[in-house]
């Protein structure tokens, strides 16, 4: 059975907003089930719902609500944004449940400058339905109520005073849109609106998102926007025509419904156009953007909506899968093709939700190369990339949580991805021999038969240099040295505080000070 935490949130005036927090199965014994949540900076009410499968018998003990324990992320590693500040901006998506630890805000504030907002300006959000059916009643079924809600706020709240630029996500999609958007009357159990009435509701809808947050927002930079997401099917056909709640991981969609086509979609770039403010680059987003009939598809609307000045960018979203290594989906050659291929239509490309899910987290190291290797045919494309926007912050926040897919861990710490993503980015100069290189000194032994004669300080894979692999190293030794060995060699040359009880995480943390520049020799 499964059992579900859920919230709501009403502001002021009394409109809703619902989160789901967390999940867990029982097999008819006691699970634990525990998750991260905000309250609203505004006035209104919060609610928390625990609710278990149809029919099953829920039993609940051991409930409480405790303040975060003060935590705080790595303060010596290098920001990401800044590490790769020449190339693109750096950032992440987050709701406003993830944003309620400290440590998030300061994990986000040093590694990251632009934000997502991972489900609060989705159309399920945004849209007022008691609005929308007095405009119905009134005459009008063409008039769409917006608002903005406090999760919203919350996070547009962080990034607006902490001067963070804001990716907008999303105005057009088959998903997170209500199935009563579509029909007559506002009412989900009506027919369905004809073309004319939907063209007008998609231009109120989307000149209202940007009014709402012109006009409650106006220092935030929403630098880019995803017009339309998600429109194509991995065989490069349209979605079939529904509604989210009928298939809500389905491929139908009320728009296709209504259009029998995608023909829907110029019509969303042109309103977008029409109303985004000035500088606002509008993109295409959509995953599986690598599977080659997609990309074929995307390609050519994509460069019809260029021919006629209303698209600026295609949002490759990036949700990949490391598995075991060897068997990585999709292969780092054919992600690169498919980035190559949007390059080439001469538009901007952002990637918008990047992450990589592991099999189990015993395979860190072969999420790290795979990460590395994405990086790597990211940056060789970088005069055509803007942004690059993970999903998420922290793995246990992640929408893929069982699968660790994120770059910094549950305790904010930086996982061996993070540092084969920075590795030789920004490389130290050295400006002398003296205060750059590492001190060797003669190690000590017991024995005359000892194979440790003398020792570089940091050299942990003893390939004569002192670099990012050499931290990764050593934390993956940490985590497990019978899968992760170091030469007797490697080791005391990782033992670079001289504690002469052998590697310890602080090891780590001073080689990868010394990688960056943070320090200039091992003391």
């Amino acid at each position: 059975n499964t059992v579900n935490i859920s919230m709501q949130k009403n502001d002021a005036e009394g409109n809703a907003s619902y989160s789901n927090l967390a999940k867990g199965v029982s097999q008819g014994d006691w699970v634990t089930i525990s998750t991260k949540f905000t309250l609203s900076q505004t006035e209104g009410s919060t609610y928390l719902y625990i609710e278990g499968s149809d029919g099953a018998d829920l039993y609940v003990d051991d409930f409480s609500i405790e303040a975060e324990p003060e935590t705080h992320p790595e303060s010596d590693i290098a920001g990401l944004k800044d590490v790769y500040a020449k190339y693109f901006k750096f950032g992440t998506a987050v709701t406003e449940s993830e944003l309620a630890p400290s440590a998030t805000k300061e994990l986000i504030l040093k590694h990251f400058n632009s934000i997502t907002l991972g489900n609060e300006l989705k159309p399920e959000n945004m849209l007022d339905k008691a609005g929308c059916i007095a405009n119905a009643e009134a005459g009008n079924e063409g008039e769409v109520s917006v608002k903005l809600n406090n999760s919203a706020r919350t996070v547009l709240n962080f990034a607006r005073d902490n001067n963070i630029s804001v990716r907008g996500h999303v105005l057009v999609w088959h998903s997170q849109t209500p199935g009563w958007f579509f029909k007559e009357n506002y009412d989900e159990n009506g027919d369905y609106v004809d073309k004319e009435t939907m063209l007008a509701r998609m231009e109120s809808y989307i000149k209202g998102v940007f009014e709402v947050l012109g006009e409650e927002y106006p220092d935030v930079d929403f630098y880019a926007w995803d017009v339309v997401n998600e429109a194509w099917l991995d065989d490069g056909q349209p979605r079939r025509p529904g509604t989210y709640e009928q298939a809500p991981q389905g491929n139908l969609s009320g728009w296709t419904a209504v259009f029998g086509d995608n023909s829907f979609i110029p019509y969303a770039f042109e309103y977008a156009r029409k109303y985004a403010p000035e500088g606002t680059k509008l993109y295409y987003n959509d995953f599986n953007e690598y599977m080659p009939q997609k990309t074929e598809a995307i390609i050519e609307m994509a460069n019809e909506l260029k021919e006629k000045g209303l698209i600026d960018g295609i949002g490759m979203q990036s949700h990949l899968d490391a598995r075991s290594g060897s068997d990585a989906f999709p292969s780092v050659s054919a992600y690169e093709k498919a980035l190559k291929a949007f390059t080439e239509t001469g538009l901007d490309v952002q990637i918008t939700e990047l992450d990589v899910t592991v099999n189990d987290n015993t395979l860190f190291d072969e999420q790290a190369k795979y990460y590395s290797d994405i990086m790597d045919a990211i940056v060789k494309y970088k005069d055509s990339v803007s942004a690059v926007i993970f999903w998420g912050v922290t793995d246990d926040s992640s929408w893929r949580a069982s699968q660790c897919p994120l770059l910094f861990d549950a305790d904010y710490k930086a996982k061996p991805a993070y540092y084969s993503i920075t590795d030789g980015i920004t490389p130290v100069e050295p400006t002398s021999t003296a205060t750059t290189q590492p001190k060797t000194t003669t190690a000590v032994s017991e024995t005359t038969t000892s194979s440790v004669t003398a020792k570089t300080l940091g050299d942990a894979n003893c390939d004569g240099s002192v670099d990012i692999s050499d931290a990764v190293l050593i934390k993956c030794y940490l985590i497990d040295n019978n899968k992760y060995p170091m030469s007797e060699q490697g080791v005391a040359n990782s033992d670079v505080q001289g504690s002469g009880n052998g590697v310890n995480a602080q090891d780590a943390v001073s080689v990868q000070k010394y990688v960056i520049g943070i320090i200039k020799n091992f003391d």
